[in-house]
Protein backbone atom coordinates (compact mmCIF):
# COMPACT_ATOMS: atom_id res chain seq x y z
CA UNK A 1 0.00 0.00 0.00
CA UNK A 2 2.88 2.42 0.59
CA UNK A 3 4.13 2.46 -3.00
CA UNK A 4 0.90 3.58 -4.60
CA UNK A 5 0.57 6.99 -2.90
CA UNK A 6 4.15 7.69 -3.96
CA UNK A 7 3.36 6.68 -7.54
CA UNK A 8 0.24 8.86 -7.64
CA UNK A 9 2.14 11.86 -6.30
CA UNK A 10 5.04 11.18 -8.68
CA UNK A 11 2.57 11.12 -11.57
CA UNK A 12 1.26 14.48 -10.36
CA UNK A 13 4.75 15.98 -10.25
CA UNK A 14 5.56 14.57 -13.69
CA UNK A 15 2.32 15.99 -15.11
CA UNK A 16 3.23 19.44 -13.79
CA UNK A 17 6.78 19.15 -15.17
CA UNK A 18 5.39 18.07 -18.55
CA UNK A 19 2.95 20.98 -18.78
CA UNK A 20 5.62 23.50 -17.78
CA UNK A 21 8.16 22.03 -20.20
CA UNK A 22 5.64 22.34 -23.03
CA UNK A 23 4.42 25.84 -22.16
CA UNK A 24 7.82 27.44 -21.46
CA UNK A 25 9.28 27.09 -24.98
CA UNK A 26 5.94 28.04 -26.54
CA UNK A 27 5.67 31.31 -24.59
CA UNK A 28 8.07 33.05 -26.98
CA UNK A 29 5.77 32.21 -29.90
CA UNK A 30 2.59 33.41 -28.23
CA UNK A 31 1.12 36.65 -29.52
CA UNK A 32 1.80 39.71 -27.39
CA UNK A 33 -1.56 41.38 -28.04
CA UNK A 34 -4.57 40.39 -26.02
CA UNK A 35 -7.22 38.33 -27.72
CA UNK A 36 -10.13 36.20 -26.59
CA UNK A 37 -8.38 32.90 -27.18
CA UNK A 38 -5.61 33.17 -24.58
CA UNK A 39 -8.01 33.27 -21.60
CA UNK A 40 -9.90 30.36 -23.19
CA UNK A 41 -6.69 28.35 -23.47
CA UNK A 42 -5.62 29.14 -19.90
CA UNK A 43 -9.04 28.31 -18.46
CA UNK A 44 -9.14 25.07 -20.47
CA UNK A 45 -5.69 24.13 -19.18
CA UNK A 46 -6.83 24.89 -15.64
CA UNK A 47 -9.92 22.67 -16.01
CA UNK A 48 -7.83 19.88 -17.55
CA UNK A 49 -5.30 20.11 -14.73
CA UNK A 50 -8.00 20.09 -12.05
CA UNK A 51 -9.51 16.98 -13.64
CA UNK A 52 -6.13 15.20 -13.79
CA UNK A 53 -5.23 16.23 -10.23
CA UNK A 54 -8.67 15.22 -8.99
CA UNK A 55 -8.23 11.80 -10.52
CA UNK A 56 -4.71 11.34 -9.18
CA UNK A 57 -5.54 12.53 -5.67
CA UNK A 58 -9.08 11.22 -5.16
CA UNK A 59 -9.76 8.19 -7.37
CA UNK A 60 -8.13 5.53 -5.21
CA UNK A 61 -9.19 7.02 -1.84
CA UNK A 62 -12.77 7.29 -3.11
CA UNK A 63 -12.66 3.69 -4.29
CA UNK A 64 -11.41 2.57 -0.88
CA UNK A 65 -14.02 4.69 0.88
CA UNK A 66 -16.83 3.20 -1.19
CA UNK A 67 -15.50 -0.28 -0.35
CA UNK A 68 -16.03 0.68 3.30
CA UNK A 69 -12.30 0.92 3.98
CA UNK A 70 -12.46 4.42 5.45
CA UNK A 71 -9.22 4.34 7.43
CA UNK A 72 -7.29 3.08 4.41
CA UNK A 73 -8.87 5.78 2.23
CA UNK A 74 -7.82 8.53 4.62
CA UNK A 75 -4.34 7.06 4.96
CA UNK A 76 -3.94 6.76 1.19
CA UNK A 77 -5.05 10.35 0.60
CA UNK A 78 -2.85 11.68 3.42
CA UNK A 79 0.19 9.80 2.16
CA UNK A 80 -0.38 11.01 -1.39
CA UNK A 81 -0.57 14.62 -0.22
CA UNK A 82 2.50 14.15 1.98
CA UNK A 83 4.55 12.71 -0.88
CA UNK A 84 3.38 15.52 -3.15
CA UNK A 85 4.42 18.05 -0.49
CA UNK A 86 7.89 16.49 -0.66
CA UNK A 87 7.94 16.95 -4.43
CA UNK A 88 6.84 20.55 -3.97
CA UNK A 89 9.72 21.14 -1.55
CA UNK A 90 12.10 19.57 -4.09
CA UNK A 91 10.78 21.96 -6.77
CA UNK A 92 11.27 24.86 -4.38
CA UNK A 93 14.86 23.83 -3.62
CA UNK A 94 15.56 23.51 -7.35
CA UNK A 95 14.24 27.06 -7.90
CA UNK A 96 16.78 28.41 -5.42
CA UNK A 97 19.63 26.29 -6.78
CA UNK A 98 19.13 27.29 -10.42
Amino acid sequence: MYKKPFIYSLATALYIALIVSIISPLSSFMPKEDNIFMPMVMLSLLVLSVAVMGFLFFSRPLELYLENQKKEAIAFFTQTVAFFACFTIIFLVLVFLF
